[in-house]
């Protein structure tokens, strides 16, 4: 009898005492920051949809979707496709994403289950990011989950994008996969946010509020099993990011698909038992990780980048799609300039590749945007109000300028150089050229951003210029690196500039209103060590930028916008036909480094103290005192040395 309830007890024992829960796989293939590749480059010219194996493009969306479609394929699990932001921004599809938001239609037709928003999306200011919603909506989109806007109370600049979002975006998303409720968000990190100064009036929440929230409201109300947050962050190779502390300081969340800092993980992050994962950019690659996920825990089974290249067939449904897209793109934005899609409008023998130095590509745009200001806006009898310096930010320029296999250089392919921002009040596509005058003890100031700022900061404040070439020693003491500054050109030559607070003449500047925007950031950054005010022609303190916008018609009402994009494209149509065959040849001098730009570490005192600012003489005093403390502290530690011999 007692062997029979014991035989019972153990049988009603193992009905109340749960089994281990069977693994399940779950796949989340992902990509981040595409920014409207949909092309295969670069050249576009090489580009054979139709083939494989016989170029050396990379990317294109029609490879992409064969590759998420064989990933699918392969495996009887759940599938989930995520991006992680910035999908817009970046070639000739995004100069009609207001009006037919192509990016997000054709990631609908690849099958992407959800995607969140990147700084670059707020690119075209609160109504513009309403319009590609809405348009999105209208056309076809994947669901948007964004958990870090703040709309403005006060201003009304932001209402049509705050009513967009209560329509076409979600905080979170909830989805039953395979018996596992899984949660999703996505938020925007502290650098993005910075890199995002047309969003205004909206603000953004702090990524570890937003996300805390985020996954309060997962696991306590939705009862979610797993949380996966969409995240625009960033992750870097070697050095502690964004989304690493975010995995540390916000628990509960078991999954991470970074964006926003473009990087290749060839294998996933797992910090504090976070799963973290980025694919690179420009849809060069995609993203495989199949995570098992057993008793509550999910660990990564799997994971590989699928690089997208001339290996994989076009899926053609999606090609058929991009090529009516570059119809409606020649037709509405680039006839006008008597320019198309594939139209070559000049011949290169060597690569323009931009770098963490002087580069040549950096040299061709800024020369562009000096001879471009100067054709339309400076006076011969005046001149004071010819362009004396260009910049360009590295962060600006997006790709390379590649000879590929014809030498010939299509439209396309430049504009992908150059090809970001917005105009200020007619709301037009690209950033618009302004001017302001500043004095030359400012224009040290602004090569100091190079030489401080940017191996901080890191590449996106790489500065390229045109109109000067500059030394500089990095042992010097910060924001006073600069030692020799001179003015002119290669073909003109060059003059020392007096950068002297004495020096009361100015000096016209011209560079894309975003870059311009932050010298204001730049100044607070430095404890207003460099501060640079902008000053009109007679030497007053500039309110407002888009009041200074270059005018390429002052015979029309308001301010037509001379657009970056377009100086390229013209300077470059402006180049000799060398070689007699009809097209423009980029001249030698861009085939190598002008030496605009000379680093001469050393720790020469001369080198280290001449023509020094306040910066180095109180840096050089502290060093002094504390080498004279040091020397009586030796001292007084000899004479107690000595005393104890002695005794």
């Amino acid at each position: 009898m007692k062997r029979i309830i014991g035989i019972a007890a153990a049988v009603l024992l193992a009905c109340t005492v749960p089994l281990a829960a069977a693994e399940k796989t779950v796949t989340i293939l992902h990509t981040n920051d595409m920014h409207s590749h949909l092309m295969g480059f670069a050249p576009e010219l090489d580009y054979t949809a139709d083939k494989v194996g016989d170029d050396a493009t990379i990317g294109a969306y029609a490879r992409l979707a064969t590759a998420i479609a064989g990933e699918r394929k392969a495996r009887t699990n759940p599938v989930l496709l995520l991006d992680s932001g910035d999908f817009t921004m970046g070639s000739l599809f995004h100069m009609l994403v207001r009006e037919e938001a192509f990016e997000l239609r054709i990631m609908k037709a690849m099958g992407y289950d959800l995607v969140t928003l990147g700084n670059h999306e707020f690119d075209l200011m609160p109504k513009g990011l309403a319009r590609i919603l809405s348009s999105g909506a209208a056309k076809g989109m994947p669901e948007v989950v964004f958990s870090s806007a703040i709309f403005s109370a006060e201003s009304d600049k932001d209402d049509t994008l705050e009513a967009a979002f209560r329509k076409y975006v979600k905080p979170y998303a909830v989805k039953t996969i395979d018996g596992i409720k899984v949660g999703f968000f996505g938020v925007i990190g502290d650098i993005a946010i910075g890199d995002s100064p047309f969003a205004s009036p909206v603000k953004f929440r702090k990524k570890f509020e937003a996300a805390g929230e985020m996954v309060k409201i997962l696991r306590e109300q939705e009862k979610v099993d797993m949380v996966v947050c969409i995240s625009h962050s960033g992750v870097y190779l070697g050095s502690e990011s964004e989304d690493e502390a975010l995995a540390k300081k916000v628990p509960g969340i078991d999954v991470i698909v970074s964006g926003h800092t473009h990087t290749r993980l060839e294998k996933p992050l797992v910090v504090n038992g976070v799963i973290i994962v980025q694919a690179h950019d420009y849809a060069r690659a995609l993203g495989v990780l199949d995570i098992a996920w057993e008793n509550g825990k999910a660990r990564v089974k799997s994971y590989r980048l699928v690089d997208i290249n001339d290996s994989i067939a076009s899926d053609m449904n999606i090609q058929r799609m991009v090529d009516g897209f570059i119809g409606q793109i020649d037709q509405a934005v680039l006839a006008q300039y008597n320019l198309a899609y594939w139209k070559v409008i000049a011949k290169t023998d060597f690569d323009l590749k931009l770098v963490e130095d002087e580069s040549t590509i950096g040299n061709l745009i800024t020369d562009s945007i000096r001879w471009y200001v100067d054709k339309y806006d400076s006076d011969p009898a005046d001149p004071v109000t010819k362009v004396a310096v260009a910049v360009e930010s590295n962060g600006v320029i997006r790709d390379h300028l590649l000879k590929g296999k014809t030498g010939k250089v299509c439209v396309a392919d430049v504009f992908r150089t150059i090809p970001l921002g917005i105009g200020m009040d007619d709301s037009t596509m690209a950033y618009p050229l302004v001017t302001i005058y500043v004095y030359a003890s400012e224009i040290k100031k602004a090569l100091e951003v190079l030489t401080s700022i940017y191996p901080m900061k890191g590449d996106s404040y790489f500065l390229q210029f045109s109109g000067l070439k500059f030394t500089y020693n990095p042992r010097r003491v910060l924001f006073d690196r600069v030692t020799g500054i001179w003015l002119g050109s290669e073909e003109e030559g060059y003059k020392e500039l007096d950068y002297s607070g004495g020096n009361t003449q100015l000096y016209r500047i011209a560079a894309n209103i975003y870059d311009t925007t932050f010298l204001k950031v730049v100044g607070d950054y430095t404890f207003h060590f460099l501060d640079i005010v902008p000053k009109d022609r007679k030497g007053n303190p500039i309110a407002s930028l888009v009041d200074f916008r270059v005018d390429a018609d002052k015979a029309k009402p308001g301010i037509q916008e001379l657009k970056e994009w377009v100086g390229v494209m013209e300077f470059i149509r402006s180049f000799p036909d060398t070689d007699k065959d009809g097209l423009p040849n980029i001249p030698e001098k861009y085939r190598a480094k002008q030496g605009r730009i000379l680093k001469q570490p050393s720790w020469n005192p001369v080198s280290l103290l001449s023509n020094g600012t306040k910066l180095t003489w109180i840096a050089f005093a502290v060093f002094i005192v504390l080498v004279a403390c040091a020397a009586l502290v030796a001292r007084v530690l000899v004479k107690k040395f000595r005393k104890r011999e002695i005794s």
